[in-house]
């Protein structure tokens, strides 16, 4: 095995090459060396390390440790996959202050590399949904390992306490179309055809998407952050070490939850988004309230508030599943959790965005 240091500028470069086996190397004179010559970055080419042991990742980590205590910049080109692994392992609740950077792969391993981890994501997305299918099983027979006491909870953090965002934001929305569509009609002098403007879009899709949204960025975000913080507070292994299926226990009763309070919780933004379009129709534009309520009355029909309850209850599946999975899913330490959260919103409302459009189209094709 040879080892070779060299410096320049602001730079330290150690090149290995050959098996690094039972190898004890004191870094000290190297660390001083950096420490005199103010050395800010420090690039490790591994690319000759063929054969390896534990010595070889002692190495590997005297080096976080020296970029962690002194500033600096460690990039490491060249390790083995399997080394890699175990430093991660290693020097997991580790703190991130150091940016490793592995050689920059071709394109065409990019793409291989990206299609393994999306078919990883999609084997692990169904096995998750399966798993949460087989516990409602379980919960439909009455074995699933849940308390009455986390339904409570559950219902109550995505029902009475989520009334108000979904009223505010609801009205504003309805209040927003009505402007909208006045500007457009007062052209035509149809000021009138606002409430059914109002109704129609609030009702059938306006008021599930918004809903929908909302609770992405509330609900689904605070079930990936819980669960992700027991995941790091090792919670999660405790109810497996003590037998406890963590998805009955709990996903079950959030996912359920949400998907049982989204359309009550659409209807209520429907009521919402009706009243501020009157708000604009009766206050601002001068419409008779009577007669406003009833085109609106008339613009509503079973059919458009059929479809936007259907589209609520696919929301709170949505949103239920993505925030459990990632919070499931989330690392161990505190950036983790972040991520983890971020996900869940955005996988959330991209999931919504793609399953409004497959139903749209179903429902256009059968006449919906």
């Amino acid at each position: 095995m040879n080892i070779d240091f060299k410096f320049s500028n602001d730079t330290a470069a150690i090149c290995v090459v050959g098996d690094f086996v039972r190898a004890n190397v004191a870094l000290g004179d190297f660390i001083a060396e950096i420490r005199r010559r103010k050395i800010h970055k420090i690039n490790v080419s591994l690319g000759g390390v063929k054969t390896w042991d534990s010595s070889f990742l002692v190495f590997i980590n005297q080096l976080h440790d020296a970029a962690e205590n002194y500033g600096l910049e460690l990039k490491i080109s060249g390790m083995p996959p399997g080394a890699r692994r175990m430093l991660l392992m290693m020097r997991r609740g580790a703190p991130a202050a150091v940016r490793v950077l592995d050689e920059r792969l071709s394109f065409v391993e990019f793409l291989g590399e990206y299609a393994i981890r999306t078919y990883a994501a999609i084997c692990g997305g169904v096995a998750f949904i399966g798993r949460v299918c087989r516990s409602v099983a379980r919960m439909v027979r009455g074995c699933a390992q849940t308390r009455a006491t986390d339904w409570f909870f559950a219902l109550d953090a995505v029902g009475p306490r989520a009334i108000g965002i979904v009223s505010l934001i609801s009205f504003l929305i309805g209040l927003i179309l009505a402007f909208v569509g006045a500007a457009q009609l007062k052209l035509f002098g149809a000021q009138i055809y606002v409430a059914s403007l109002v109704a129609i879009a609030s009702v059938r899709i306006m008021g599930a998407m918004m809903t929908g949204i909302i609770m992405a960025g509330r609900t689904g975000a605070s079930y990936a952050a819980t669960i992700g913080t027991m995941q790091t507070n090792d919670e999660l292994d405790a109810l497996d070490t003590m037998g406890i299926n963590k998805i009955d226990f709990l996903v079950l009763p959030r996912v359920v939850s949400l998907t049982l309070m989204m359309p009550i919780l659409t209807m209520l933004a429907d009521i919402m988004a009706v009243l501020g379009g009157a708000f604009i129709g009766v206050l601002i534009m001068r419409i008779p309230a009577g007669e406003y309520f009833a085109y609106t009355m008339q613009a509503i029909d079973m059919r458009n508030f059929s479809v936007g309850i259907f589209h609520g209850l696919v929301y709170g599946i949505i949103i239920g599943l993505c925030g459990c999975y990632y919070g499931i899913k989330c690392g161990r330490d505190a950036g983790s959790v972040g991520i983890a959260t971020t996900r869940a919103v955005v996988a959330s409302i991209v999931w919504m965005v793609i399953a409004t459009g497959i139903i749209t189209f179903l429902f256009e094709v059968i006449g919906i």
